[in-house]
């Protein structure tokens, strides 16, 4: 996956993210998903970016 639309993606769930717990809770299952999600997407990045400066 190319890093730019890796950053995208994780702009997008953080959004996301924000948009529903500002609706509903942050202990709502939805915002927890996409908790879940942001996390995966910012760990991908990083072992991304790691693999990269070796």
């Amino acid at each position: 996956m190319e890093l730019h639309i890796l950053m995208k993606d994780i702009e997008q769930c953080r959004q996301r993210m924000i948009l529903l717990a500002s609706s509903t809770s942050m202990l709502d299952s939805d915002v927890i998903k996409a908790s879940t999600e942001l996390d995966s997407l910012i760990n991908l990045y990083q072992t991304h970016t790691r693999y990269v400066k070796q």
